[in-house]
């Protein structure tokens, strides 16, 4: 059976270095034993990635819980009323368990945090659980679509500018994302909203509704926020885009595919871009919680009721319940993006895919 030059261009060795043949039904011995160790090998690093997941979480766990304790701040006497005086703030700490020693507190609290319970405001008695259930809707929403856009904005102006390398249109690109980069997310948002919702009025400048019960009117209101929040991150995926992708077009491989006249298009989505894309999605995971700190500033120019509202208002009242359940939503979405990430940079990348 004979193969053309691209059909053998195409094959691609399998992990344990063989070749299938097509037809054929087995493996060499040495093909299975060398498929076994790299099954057992990507087991050991799935349970290294695994290892290292559990040993963040407990570390920033402690750590969350050190800090907010460390504070000189007493809740109880808040709660407790003025005219009790000292005996009345020692009962209410006994009643919030702050008389306890530190390592039997934080043993009791994560075990109720790997349940799910943050406890409940030292106020408002409402469970910090369900406040949050309430309101991360909120910043997924904004953070999804802040990351939606940033890709599109910046895929597409990495892809024009390294297209155009050299040429003006690149410049203006390159130009236009440094400008970007540097412009703030609260006066961006602000400039938004005097554009799209006094000037214009599109588009509202405050408020939120639900995606189950007006998708539309949630689009609406998201929009906004989730724009302010993309722009600076998709001038930098822009710029990680264009750099990589000009040092791809100058690989040998793709000089052989410009000889063998394939058209740019192919090169482009074929060749480069594949190769090109490892270091912005490396960049889009480390922006993960500037898109988390930055809906906090959105939140409040755009009067979202989402966790950073909530964190604020736990802050200035003291309530430590609120301010340890936001912190640690907030290092499990971080932790659960940058995992994803990490799988995506592996597929893209299978010498390092898990």
């Amino acid at each position: 059976m004979s193969l053309s030059s691209e059909r053998i261009a195409e094959l691609r060795l399998g992990d344990a270095g063989d070749v299938r043949v097509p037809g054929s039904r087995t493996a060499a011995p040495g093909a299975r034993m060398g498929a076994g160790l790299l099954l057992r090998g990507r087991l050991g690093r799935v349970l290294a990635m695994l290892g290292g997941v559990a040993s963040v979480g407990l570390i920033t766990s402690f750590v969350t819980f050190a800090v907010t304790s460390a504070s000189k701040s007493n809740p109880a006497a808040l709660i407790a009323d003025p005219a009790s005086g000292a005996a009345g703030v020692r009962h209410v700490e006994h009643l919030l368990g702050l008389d306890r020693p530190f390592l039997v507190r934080y043993a009791d609290w994560l075990g109720s945090v790997l349940h799910g319970d943050f406890g409940s405001s030292y106020f408002t008695h409402i469970p910090v659980s369900t406040e949050i259930v309430n309101r991360l809707p909120v910043d997924l929403g904004v953070t999804v679509v802040a990351v939606t856009l940033a890709v599109i904005f910046g895929f597409t102006a990495g892809v024009i500018s390294a297209s155009f390398r050299g040429r003006p249109a690149d410049r203006l690109v390159t130009g236009l994302c440094s400008l970007a980069f540097t412009v703030p997310e609260f006066w961006l948002g602000i400039l938004l909203v005097l554009f799209f919702a006094v000037q214009l009025r599109v588009l509202p400048a405050s408020g939120w509704v639900a995606l189950h019960d007006n998708p539309v009117g949630w689009l609406e209101h998201v929009l906004l926020p989730g724009l302010s929040l993309s722009i600076p991150i998709g001038a930098a995926l822009a710029r990680q885009l264009r750099t990589a992708l000009v040092g791809v077009y100058e690989q040998n491989y793709v000089t052989g595919a410009v000889v063998r006249g394939f058209s740019p298009r192919r090169i482009l989505l074929r060749h480069a871009l594949r190769n090109a894309l490892a270091p912005a999605v490396a960049a889009l995971g480390l922006a993960i919680p500037y898109f988390l700190s930055g809906a906090v500033v959105v939140e409040q120019i755009f009067s979202l009721p989402g966790l950073g509202q909530y964190a604020i208002g736990g802050a200035t009242s003291q309530d430590t319940p609120i301010i340890q359940g936001v912190l640690m939503i907030t290092i499990a979405v971080v932790v659960v993006s940058n995992l994803a990430v990490d799988f995506l940079l592996g597929w893209l990348r299978p010498g390092t895919r898990v």
